[in-house]
């Protein structure tokens, strides 16, 4: 894997009675989602299964982490570009 990898965190969605947060991992052209809680994957498109479950891992150890930044996330701010962390 790269040492440029990009990862992009969603604020918290809601699908049906479940929150969700969408943590999305990108190195050039390949791209994965990670969907907590949980850590499933979502989509993949060019990472191995190894590099996948190296990011997973990750995911797992910052789970705390990421959902403070994902509760920090205004979605409105972040579409008008007034979120100067996104």
């Amino acid at each position: 894997m790269n040492s440029e990898i990009k990862m992009s965190v969603s604020s918290v969605t809601r699908t049906k009675d479940n929150k969700a947060i969408y943590v999305l991992f990108e190195d050039g052209k390949k791209s994965v989602e990670i969907a907590l809680p949980g850590c499933g994957i979502v989509r993949n498109n060019g990472f191995s299964k190894e590099e996948i479950n190296q990011l997973a891992d990750y995911v797992r150890s910052e789970q705390d982490n990421i959902y403070k930044m994902a509760k920090e996330i205004n979605p409105v701010k972040a579409l008008m570009g007034k979120d100067k962390r996104l």
